[in-house]
């Protein structure tokens, strides 16, 4: 029995790889900004359609990093529904989060209960894309000006991702990208901030290279996070292939919907209208009344085929055991209720649609 996990990571030909990294044995230059690192900076801003880039050894440090070079205080406002990451980079930078419910129906954060939640001492809103899903960008927009707030968009899920003619990053004072392993795009681990404004450059670099200046001026207390040499070859490599990658996600994707799109109990993914999407992942919904089976239960049936979905997001993060009595937990009943039926179903790739039909036979049937 073949296993199938939910993601695989996409990689270039061995040889190809090698002939990338080839002259590091030379430059013996392995980290610290050198060339593969600026190289694939300066092809990510053309990629990506943003004005600048700054890259980080994972994305998590880099979210950590642009939380702290804004200056953020006190509250920011944000969505449970995503990965521990985004919750607790608030957490450590000291600040506190307010959690704001989902829509039903693309799982991002809910603009109309936005600015009940701000007070005065909210300084920021943190919204996610999630699962290649985008936020309405333009309403969060007008309400952090009406409110002087800063916008940091986690946009792990959105590499590549266009609304109309802008790249995804462009919106806000900047986001954060995960070069995750199991996502579109990856450096093995990795990750990167975009931004517009050109003085965050100085102080980026600064947040990942130890508060430090120049060898002599460390006006910050920060700590390590520079992406090395291999990683951004990796992702020099990978970038070569990324549109031909996406475009057999969408077939698997597309698949996926033929299949299950019209089951009754059954919610399937599907994609937002005027929107470019790099079909991250394929999330489905399971209505244990109309369809029959929970989402646990379908989860386990797949698990005894050696296929691995995953509960992703469960649970969501105001629910963390290690938020409890720190702060206030909002109530957002239709996040919980989303994390309590969603199933992302496996999505890569090379995933050949034999065994798509593998998966959606055992959930038919």
């Amino acid at each position: 029995m073949t296993k199938i996990n939910v993601t695989r990571s996409s990689m270039p030909e061995l040889e190809e790889y090698i002939e990338e990294i080839k002259n590091l044995w030379e430059t013996r230059w392995l980290t610290n900004m050198g060339e593969k690192h600026n190289s694939l900076q300066d092809k990510l801003c053309d990629y990506l359609s943003v004005r600048n880039v700054s890259l980080f050894t994972n994305g998590h440090l880099a979210l950590e990093a642009a939380i702290a070079v804004m200056g953020l205080t006190g509250e920011v406002i944000t969505t449970p529904f995503t990965f521990a990451s985004t919750t607790q980079a608030i957490v450590r930078c000291g600040l506190t989060p307010v959690f704001c419910d989902i829509n039903p129906d693309d799982y991002t954060i809910d603009v109309s209960k936005i600015e009940e939640l701000i007070t005065d001492k909210t300084s920021a809103i943190i919204p996610v894309h999630v699962y290649g899903n985008v936020c309405d960008v333009y309403k969060i927009e007008e309400i952090a000006k009406r409110h002087n707030l800063k916008v940091i968009y986690d946009a792990a899920h959105t590499f590549g991702v266009r609304v109309g003619d802008r790249g995804i990053g462009s919106f806000g004072d900047a986001s954060m990208f995960s070069f995750h392993a199991t996502k579109v795009f990856n450096t093995i681990e990795g990750g990167c901030v975009t931004y517009n404004d050109d003085s965050l450059t100085k102080e980026l670099r600064i947040q990942k290279n130890f508060g430090m200046e120049d060898q002599d001026n460390y006006p910050k207390v920060a700590g390590n996070a520079k992406m090395n040499e291999f990683q951004a070859a990796m992702g020099l490599c990978n970038l070569r292939h990324i549109n031909g990658e996406i475009e057999k996600r969408k077939a698997v994707a597309e698949y996926y919907i033929k299949r299950l799109g019209k089951t009754d109990g059954i919610t399937v993914w599907r994609p937002q209208k005027s929107v470019t999407h790099n079909y991250a992942y394929f999330p489905v919904l399971f209505d244990k009344e109309k369809f029959g089976k929970s989402r646990d239960g379908v989860a386990e049936s797949l698990g005894k085929e050696g296929i691995f979905a995953r509960k992703y997001f469960y649970p969501i993060t105001n629910e963390f055991e290690c938020y409890k009595g720190k702060f206030e937990i909002q109530p957002t009943p239709i996040a919980k209720k989303v994390s309590m039926e969603v199933l992302t179903l496996p999505l890569y790739a090379d995933l050949a649609i034999s065994d798509v039909d593998r998966i959606c036979d055992i959930i038919l049937k």
